[in-house]
């Protein structure tokens, strides 16, 4: 004996659903896992990549098509891929309890990974590793936000930690080659954006290796270009200036 499934449900396995109430009605669409936040983020183009299937459901566990004449009194429209776009940009993605424990979980780690690699104790030089930042996040009793990009985080981490250890954010090393005509007055400028000043050389023109903070390296890159007009010039000699080896507690 066959089994029929009825032509207004559709069966799905191993779905994202995006949902979005419009008109006093909900609607849902069926996506790939995983794809919704790549298509948010402007990573993934094809919408075919993104959608399990062009249809607008009222329920999609269930298999419910939404009716033509609803999405039309809703969206204006009945044309299915405009709609789809429209929910996938505007709706909100369902997630089992289970998965966003695991999702918070995975930006959790990443976050502290961040943190761990831009960091140093100020007084050693010396790099924390991942699982002493995650110590310390816990400590802290910092709270992940799943709407939040991992950068952005770990910058508030950052912040948050100055109050409870001795932490950085590790220095660039730079050199700066300024002519000799705007030498004196450019260093009077770049002054406040410099935190050590290593080694000055003055012959034809003033080179300089100074050690700068990352949040400061645009503002002085911007500062020689346009003051100099192209004749001055700034090389990035390390990214971090960090003493080999992991701090330990």
């Amino acid at each position: 004996m066959s089994i029929f499934t009825p032509t207004n449900q559709i069966r799905l396995t191993n779905v994202a659903v995006v949902r979005m109430k419009k008109g006093g009605k909900r609607f849902e669409i069926a996506c790939y896992k995983n794809k919704v936040v790549n298509w948010r983020a402007g990573a993934e183009k094809d919408l075919d990549e993104v959608l399990q299937t062009h249809s607008v459901f009222v329920n999609v566990s269930k298999g419910q098509v939404a009716k033509k004449e609803d999405l039309t009194k809703s969206f204006g429209t009945d044309d299915l891929t405009e709609i789809c776009k429209q929910i996938l940009t505007k709706g909100e993605l369902q997630v089992s309890d289970k998965e966003r424990h695991s999702q918070l979980e995975t930006m959790f780690r990443d976050i502290a990974t961040i943190v761990a690699e831009k960091c140093v104790n100020p007084e050693t030089k010396r790099p924390y590793t991942v699982n002493l930042i995650e110590g310390a996040m816990k400590d802290i009793h910092y709270s992940v936000k799943a709407n939040k990009s991992t950068k952005q985080q770990a910058l508030e981490v950052i912040r948050q930690l100055k109050e409870s250890m001795e932490i950085q954010r590790a220095h660039m090393r730079l050199r700066l080659v300024l002519p000799a005509k705007e030498a004196k007055r450019l260093k009077e400028k770049l002054k406040p954006l410099l935190q050590v000043v290593e080694s000055e050389d003055f012959d034809e023109q003033l080179e300089m290796v100074c050690l700068v903070d990352p949040g400061c390296f645009r503002e002085i890159d911007e500062l020689i270009r346009c003051e100099t007009r192209g004749r001055g010039s700034l090389e990035v000699l390390s990214l971090k200036d960090v003493e080999e080896g992991e701090e330990k507690f």
